[in-house]
């Protein structure tokens, strides 16, 4: 690939990316979607195992293609996966696969995009890198006793993949809870961290389309409720979905405050206590990193500075799949339609 010149380009081809090419497509604009990847769904692939998602397959659907798992059931991660790869085949979406992107810099007619095959040239370009770019460890880790196993739940598989022994789980959030509960079925577990406010199984199993609905359309940018609750979205994480710490008491795994550091190697709580572990789980989410993109478009958090997917001060660049772009869905696969189908009118009335 050398100096090829398009229309637009899409960093991307997962959820969102494919939903930003579904309208273009249907728009009739010329496009093609760069994936660093060598098959479409591949980031759901490496997640553990036994993943599901924490949405019922209803509301997992991208445009134009329902999902098509039985309602009220929750999709696996290969299930997921596969329906990505379908939806590729259904629309046949242009994707150039294992072209990893290096560099995005302005050029005199649009944008210059240095690829892992060479350069490409785009008047305009979609980001969709997804909501989970860069896996977060504090630094403070790296003080930890190098016998204590490590790992970020980004890369955790199942129970084998950590040391058979005690473990300690970092962070209370939805996947910190279900891998902490996997665990203990094999070995003393422990988990620490302020846990987010749980959303109650009867919601999702009585309440699930009003649910939706209310998180969909009311918890946006565009409502006095959305502007106050997107923040916290940014701080203190998405609720607790299908788990609860009820679980993890019944469960026999022991729930500690915060970590905030280390003492002679070993983990120190907020509380002041410090525990001996031989393997640690970092479920401690992510952190964004948009830092190959050789322009001033991050705000103070390392986020695009955007108005619903429209870059600020560069014309032709857009962000699509971002967390709560919009909305409290922006960054869910039933969501990324309505951002992606907003973003691609802009272009195609900008062109």
């Amino acid at each position: 690939m050398d100096k090829i010149h398009f229309s637009t380009v899409i960093i991307g081809a997962g959820q969102s990316g494919l939903a930003a090419a579904y309208y273009l497509k249907k728009a009739g604009e010329e496009f093609t979607i760069l994936e660093g990847e060598h098959q479409i769904g591949s980031s759901w692939r490496k997640r553990w195992d036994s993943l599901r998602l924490f949405t019922p397959s209803q509301h997992d659907s991208l445009p134009g293609f329902p999902f098509p798992g039985i309602k009220g059931t929750f999709p696996t991660k290969d299930e997921m996966a596969d329906f990505l790869s379908n939806y590729m085949k259904e629309f046949d979406l242009p994707v150039q696969f294992a072209t990893k992107v290096i560099e995005l810099n302005k050029s005199p007619d649009g944008y210059e995009i240095l690829t892992s095959k060479g350069k490409v040239f785009a008047r305009n370009v979609v980001v969709a890198t997804g909501t989970n770019p860069n896996a977060f460890v504090p630094a403070f880790a790296s003080e930890l006793n190098k016998n204590i196993v490590q790992i970020h739940s980004s890369v955790y598989k199942n129970p084998q993949s950590v040391k058979a022994s005690s473990t300690l789980v970092v962070g209370a959030g939805t996947s910190g809870v279900e891998i902490a509960l996997e665990l203990s079925r094999s070995r003393p577990t422990m988990i620490s961290g302020n846990p987010t406010p749980q959303i109650p199984d009867f919601v999702f199993r009585f309440l699930g389309n009003l649910y939706w609905w209310f998180i969909h359309n009311i918890l946006t940018s565009n409502t006095f409720i959305g502007r106050k609750v997107r923040p916290k979205f940014f701080s203190g994480g998405a609720p607790l979905i299908s788990v609860s710490m009820k679980n993890v008491k019944e469960a026999g795994i022991a729930h500690f405050s915060r970590l905030k550091g280390v003492q002679d190697g070993l983990p120190l709580m907020e509380s002041g206590q410090i525990l001996s572990v031989d393997s640690i789980v970092w479920a401690t989410g992510y952190k964004p990193d948009f830092s190959w993109i050789k322009l001033n478009v991050a705000d103070d958090n390392g986020w695009p500075k955007h108005r619903r997917g429209v870059a600020q001060d560069f014309k032709g660049l857009y962000f699509v799949g971002m967390v709560f772009q919009f909305g409290l869905t922006s960054g869910l696969v039933g969501g990324v339609g309505r951002d992606a189908k907003f973003v691609v009118n802009h272009l195609h009335k900008t062109k």
